[in-house]
């Protein structure tokens, strides 16, 4: 098994964001959709992202942003990867990426019908959540894991929904995902996260790797 690769999301205070970006994780989330609760403005990020260390990634959530306005968050917050979640259009997709914005797309998955969204996409990864009608992400609900056995490829998934330490384990047997992304998991509140439940879950996923493969880390 390859090094799975961790993203912690909807980051909030910069303290934390710095603590956690020295534990063994590769990514960090920050909520630019205004309706949620963990929502942080471009500013603000851009004095988190100032302190972080090189070689952490970061990631920006929007939803249905005008392609023009993402523009202006991205380089405002200095962030590296634009998360997208809504009804975007591929004329959208294109537009960012003649715009020169590294974008991931975010599909929320309710039953299997909807993994068919994926062949409408040309991305070569896809961040699969849970879907709510109550909120785009962070509400620490899972979906059936098992229904992506009908994908071909599982390292093209980022894994996210309801992921915590008591059940990461079985969500990296049943998908064997590139990724997983990491929320509402280890909060106390909403955007307020423990870094005891962040070492936690970090532990359980790196030791798992171990028990699968005596060298689980590789270039990739």
């Amino acid at each position: 098994m390859s090094r799975i690769y961790v993203k912690i999301c909807g980051i909030t205070l910069p303290e934390q964001a710095v603590a956690i970006s020295h534990l063994d994780v590769d990514a960090l989330g920050f909520i630019l959709y205004p309706k949620s609760p963990r929502y942080i403005d471009p500013g603000r990020i851009a004095s988190i992202v100032e302190s972080l260390p090189p070689f952490i990634k970061t990631v920006g959530v929007f939803v249905d942003e005008p392609v023009a306005s993402l523009v202006e968050s991205m380089a405002e917050s200095r962030l590296d990867i634009a998360q997208l979640l809504g009804s975007d259009s591929e004329a959208y997709d294109r537009e960012l990426t003649e715009a020169g914005i590294n974008w991931i797309r975010s599909l929320r998955i309710r039953s299997s019908s909807d993994l068919e969204q994926i062949s409408h996409y040309r991305n070569r990864y896809f961040l699969l959540d849970a879907w709510s009608k109550d909120a785009y992400g962070g509400t620490g609900q899972t979906f059936d894991w098992k229904m992506l056995e009908q994908i071909h490829d599982t390292k093209k998934i980022i894994l996210a929904g309801g992921i915590n330490a008591e059940n990461v384990e079985q969500a990296i047997k049943d998908v064997n995902p590139y990724g997983l992304d990491i929320s509402s998991g280890v909060e106390t509140s909403p955007g307020v996260k423990s870094m005891e439940l962040i070492r936690s879950l970090l532990g359980r996923i790196r030791n798992f790797e171990k028990t699968v493969s005596p060298n689980p880390t590789q270039i990739r």
